[in-house]
């Protein structure tokens, strides 16, 4: 059993994909309340570390471990009961359905009555769908809103929301700034800052370095399915960072 210094240690992975070798022997770790950022240029192995990591692909080899216990994930179903939460770019949402019906998705509040019939407890998932956008500090004036209707910073919020309402230990977040505004931008990375201060980790996933480095504590950078660094925020800069990831 790995020790437990950290919340996730993925060892030597490896993946392959008709041939094409995707991770070549990658170690990727994350700490208790820590953001590290993932970074690096389209086809470098990012998605696909990530994706091992959500359970929707087992490693070639390697071997993976959570909170210090090695685990053989099968399903995204699996990994989300031990707290780790994915939101990709699209925030994973039922656009049609209202904030409240998104954020307790799979997880409704019920009552039992006196048939002992279970039905929705409609008040309940109100008022907690409220607390769990104020704990972001996204501020919307009804979880009977559409998500349709949010702009693409607030649906993230959202997003952001659920999972921390429902206490993971590590939320993944996928390209959470593309094609957002400026603005926008700079709402997802707040809503980042707060799951640090919620002692939640966080893997920051993007090809925008200047989006990233801002709010992370740590940035690894893969490049060709190999990990070509790995640096404390403080030990490096961006110059250093762009250098490893445009490198050839």
């Amino acid at each position: 059993m790995a020790q437990n210094n950290y919340l996730v240690e993925m060892k030597d992975i490896y993946k392959w994909f008709s041939g094409v070798c995707a991770l070549n022997g990658v170690d990727f770790n994350v700490g208790y309340a820590e953001i590290v950022g993932l970074l690096g240029d389209n086809g470098a192995g990012k998605s696909t570390l990530i994706k091992i990591l959500s359970g929707y692909h087992p490693p070639d080899s390697g071997k993976i471990f959570f909170e210090g216990k090695e685990q053989h994930f099968s399903s995204p179903r699996e990994v989300r009961s031990l707290g780790i939460e994915t939101i990709y770019q699209e925030a994973a949402m039922v656009h049609k359905m209202s904030i409240m019906r998104n954020i307790f998705m799979g997880r409704e509040r019920g009552k039992v009555d006196m048939g002992f019939a279970k039905y929705l407890d409609i008040e309940q998932m109100e008022r907690e769908s409220m607390e769990a956008l104020e704990d972001v500090n996204l501020r919307l004036r009804s979880p009977h809103a559409i998500v349709d209707e949010l702009s693409g910073g607030q649906r993230q919020g959202v997003a952001i929301a659920r999972a921390m309402y429902f206490k993971s230990k590590l939320v993944i977040l996928d390209e959470p700034t593309n094609n957002l505004s400026v603005k926008e931008s700079e709402k997802v990375l707040n809503f980042i800052k707060e799951l640090k201060n919620q002692g939640i980790s966080s893997i920051f996933i993007s090809h925008n370095l200047y989006h990233v480095y801002p709010v992370v504590d740590r940035v690894v950078i893969l490049s060709h399915g190999e990990k070509v660094g790995d640096f404390q925020k403080e030990e490096t800069s961006l110059e250093e960072v762009t250098e490893l990831m445009v490198k050839p």
